[in-house]
């Protein structure tokens, strides 16, 4: 116990314990980088995909019927608003008009959230045949990637 309280001592483990400390901070780095894998092996674990998902969202052959459904909704939400708004102020109206945008608003999401779905699970099918382990927005991408928007394209069209 006396040998702790040497001031030499205490400096002495203590520069030991940050020793061992950065040394088990550099191997860790290491085997983070990837460090000792081989080229080909570190290229086949990062195969990426690009998707233009706006041009699949736009060109869904499931699109026309979530327009046309919106267009009706829409319709029916403006009839409604202008004939119960007519006995109402202006601060009704405006509530009013933001309970009907959000209830629109709401409408969308449940018409579009089959479609993006069947866009995701049309991208999954055309990734895993390509052996894409991952697959982002082409926006995104500065360089690189293998581009996968014609062939879900064509599978949506399809109806695969």
């Amino acid at each position: 116990m006396q040998q702790l309280r040497n001031p030499k001592n205490v400096k002495l483990v203590s520069l030991f314990v940050a020793a061992i400390f950065v040394l088990g901070c550099f191997a860790l780095s290491l085997t983070q980088s990837g460090f000792g894998k081989t080229a080909s092996a570190a290229s086949s674990e990062s195969a990426i995909g690009v998707v233009n998902y706006q041009m699949l969202i736009s060109q869904s052959p499931d699109l026309k019927g979530v327009d046309d459904a919106m267009k009706t909704e829409i319709e029916n939400a403006q009839k409604d608003f202008d004939e119960k708004s007519k006995e109402m102020n202006e601060a009704e109206k405006r509530r009013y008009y933001t309970q009907i945008q959000e209830r629109l608003q709401n409408k969308q999401k449940e018409l579009m959230d089959p479609v993006i779905k069947s866009i995701e699970a049309t991208i999954k099918k055309v990734a895993d045949k390509k052996g894409l382990s991952v697959v982002v927005e082409k926006s995104t991408v500065v360089y690189g990637g293998v581009d996968i928007t014609d062939e879900v394209a064509k599978a949506l069209q399809s109806g695969k």
